[in-house]
């Protein structure tokens, strides 16, 4: 396991017990043997608001980082979804908020792994600087139609 996962794992697992979890960046920096900003990667890529957390960077006293759980039904994620994803979108960005919707149980496992395979780079054979909006594309009609129960 990557350390970026050990990392995304430990502070879901917070998350899980706790509304709200206080992270001091440094402390968890030197928990996990990794540099402060490896802390900032993990947080500003795996807790976006798109993803269902809102996250408070407070500055100074050794820069400590507020993350809460939001609480969304089923249409307003979805309506946000859509609205967040924008023009382009990567396989890893597909793949976290097919995880987080996985988490949240907005999806189950065959819906999933259908939106998985429909915005996979080895479907998505295509000149680089078109893929990410061709994925974009596909995830958000996706996204629409599971909205509309048509899916």
């Amino acid at each position: 396991m990557r350390i970026s996962d050990e990392i995304e794992k430990f502070i879901k697992e917070m998350l899980n017990k706790y509304e709200e979890v206080e992270i001091q960046r440094n402390e968890l920096a030197q928990q996990f043997h990794c540099v402060p900003s490896q802390i900032n990667y993990v947080i500003s890529t795996r807790f976006k608001p798109t993803q269902g957390y809102y996250v408070e960077s407070k500055r100074g006293g050794g820069g400590s980082i507020i993350i809460k759980k939001m609480l969304f039904d089923d249409e307003d994620i979805f309506c946000d979804l859509i609205n967040d994803i924008g023009d382009e979108m990567s396989q890893q960005d597909a793949d976290i908020i097919i995880s987080d919707l996985l988490s949240y149980k907005l999806l189950d496992d065959e819906q999933a792994r259908l939106i998985k395979v429909a915005t996979n780079d080895k479907v998505l054979k295509l000149p680089r600087n078109i893929k990410d909006e061709v994925r974009a594309r596909i995830f958000k009609n996706m996204l629409i139609n599971m909205e509309n129960r048509n899916f």
